[in-house]
Protein backbone atom coordinates (compact mmCIF):
# COMPACT_ATOMS: atom_id res chain seq x y z
CA UNK A 1 0.00 0.00 0.00
CA UNK A 2 1.02 3.36 -0.48
CA UNK A 3 -0.12 6.82 1.13
CA UNK A 4 1.15 10.67 0.52
CA UNK A 5 0.54 12.50 3.49
CA UNK A 6 1.94 15.56 5.72
CA UNK A 7 4.38 14.65 8.64
CA UNK A 8 2.86 16.42 12.00
CA UNK A 9 5.44 14.46 14.61
CA UNK A 10 7.96 12.69 14.69
CA UNK A 11 8.31 10.36 18.14
CA UNK A 12 11.05 9.21 19.84
CA UNK A 13 13.66 6.51 18.66
CA UNK A 14 12.86 3.50 20.37
CA UNK A 15 16.25 0.80 20.08
CA UNK A 16 17.09 -2.15 22.31
CA UNK A 17 18.42 -5.61 21.65
CA UNK A 18 16.49 -8.70 20.95
CA UNK A 19 17.56 -12.47 19.94
CA UNK A 20 18.57 -10.83 16.19
CA UNK A 21 20.64 -8.45 17.67
CA UNK A 22 20.15 -4.77 18.37
CA UNK A 23 17.11 -3.14 16.73
CA UNK A 24 16.04 0.40 15.91
CA UNK A 25 12.19 1.43 15.68
CA UNK A 26 10.89 5.34 14.56
CA UNK A 27 7.88 5.90 14.71
CA UNK A 28 6.01 8.69 12.82
CA UNK A 29 2.68 10.61 12.53
CA UNK A 30 1.44 11.48 9.08
CA UNK A 31 -1.67 13.74 8.79
CA UNK A 32 -3.93 12.87 5.59
CA UNK A 33 -5.40 15.43 3.18
CA UNK A 34 -9.37 15.74 2.08
CA UNK A 35 -12.38 17.27 4.05
CA UNK A 36 -11.93 14.89 7.04
CA UNK A 37 -8.04 14.45 7.65
CA UNK A 38 -6.82 11.14 9.55
CA UNK A 39 -3.89 10.98 11.78
CA UNK A 40 -1.95 7.92 11.14
CA UNK A 41 1.12 5.85 13.15
CA UNK A 42 3.68 4.36 10.79
CA UNK A 43 6.72 2.60 12.28
CA UNK A 44 9.95 2.61 9.85
CA UNK A 45 12.65 0.14 10.83
CA UNK A 46 16.40 -0.56 10.83
CA UNK A 47 18.48 0.95 8.49
CA UNK A 48 14.91 2.73 6.57
CA UNK A 49 15.30 5.51 9.15
CA UNK A 50 16.80 8.60 7.24
CA UNK A 51 16.40 11.52 9.50
CA UNK A 52 17.00 13.74 6.50
CA UNK A 53 13.47 13.01 5.35
CA UNK A 54 12.14 13.01 8.69
CA UNK A 55 11.78 16.67 8.83
CA UNK A 56 8.47 17.88 10.30
CA UNK A 57 6.09 19.50 7.14
CA UNK A 58 7.49 17.20 5.15
CA UNK A 59 4.97 15.96 2.47
CA UNK A 60 6.26 11.37 2.34
CA UNK A 61 5.38 9.12 0.16
CA UNK A 62 5.82 6.24 2.31
CA UNK A 63 5.12 2.38 1.14
CA UNK A 64 3.85 0.40 3.71
CA UNK A 65 2.38 -3.40 5.39
CA UNK A 66 -0.95 -3.60 8.12
CA UNK A 67 -0.05 -6.41 10.07
CA UNK A 68 -2.16 -7.86 12.64
CA UNK A 69 -1.35 -10.35 15.53
CA UNK A 70 -2.92 -11.93 18.47
CA UNK A 71 -1.25 -11.69 21.93
CA UNK A 72 -3.47 -12.74 24.97
CA UNK A 73 -6.72 -12.79 23.29
CA UNK A 74 -6.01 -9.45 22.21
CA UNK A 75 -5.11 -8.08 18.60
CA UNK A 76 -2.46 -5.17 17.60
CA UNK A 77 -1.84 -3.74 14.51
CA UNK A 78 1.14 -2.18 13.37
CA UNK A 79 1.43 -0.42 10.24
CA UNK A 80 5.36 -0.73 9.10
CA UNK A 81 6.86 1.41 6.24
CA UNK A 82 9.23 -0.38 3.82
CA UNK A 83 10.24 2.73 1.93
CA UNK A 84 9.76 6.26 2.97
CA UNK A 85 10.09 9.02 -0.10
CA UNK A 86 9.62 12.99 0.22
CA UNK A 87 6.92 13.73 -2.30
CA UNK A 88 7.73 14.42 -5.55
CA UNK A 89 11.50 13.60 -4.84
CA UNK A 90 13.11 11.21 -7.48
CA UNK A 91 14.47 7.67 -6.86
CA UNK A 92 18.23 7.83 -6.47
CA UNK A 93 20.00 6.10 -9.22
CA UNK A 94 20.65 2.59 -7.63
CA UNK A 95 16.92 2.56 -6.62
CA UNK A 96 14.80 0.63 -9.04
CA UNK A 97 12.39 2.87 -10.61
CA UNK A 98 8.22 1.84 -10.81
CA UNK A 99 7.65 0.17 -14.31
CA UNK A 100 6.19 2.12 -16.68
CA UNK A 101 2.12 2.12 -17.18
CA UNK A 102 0.81 -0.32 -18.95
CA UNK A 103 -0.70 -0.04 -22.23
CA UNK A 104 -4.58 1.02 -23.00
CA UNK A 105 -6.98 -1.40 -23.51
CA UNK A 106 -7.76 -1.46 -27.57
CA UNK A 107 -10.35 0.56 -28.20
CA UNK A 108 -13.74 -1.44 -30.38
CA UNK A 109 -12.38 0.31 -33.21
CA UNK A 110 -9.21 -0.98 -32.90
CA UNK A 111 -10.63 -4.35 -32.19
CA UNK A 112 -9.60 -7.37 -35.11
CA UNK A 113 -12.68 -7.83 -37.39
CA UNK A 114 -14.16 -11.78 -37.64
CA UNK A 115 -16.23 -12.99 -40.59
CA UNK A 116 -17.89 -15.96 -38.68
CA UNK A 117 -21.27 -15.83 -38.55
CA UNK A 118 -23.50 -15.02 -35.57
CA UNK A 119 -25.67 -17.84 -33.99
CA UNK A 120 -29.28 -17.95 -34.60
CA UNK A 121 -30.88 -16.47 -31.53
CA UNK A 122 -33.86 -19.32 -31.57
CA UNK A 123 -31.17 -21.61 -31.57
CA UNK A 124 -31.30 -23.84 -28.47
CA UNK A 125 -28.89 -23.99 -25.87
CA UNK A 126 -26.30 -26.53 -26.31
CA UNK A 127 -26.39 -28.30 -23.02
Amino acid sequence: MQLTAKLVQVLPLQSGTGRNGEWRKQEIILETDGQYPRKICIAIWGDKINNNQLQTGNMLTVDFDIESREFNGKWYTDVKAWKVEVAGASSPAGQQQSPPPAAPFPQPQDMPQFSAPLPNPTDDLPF
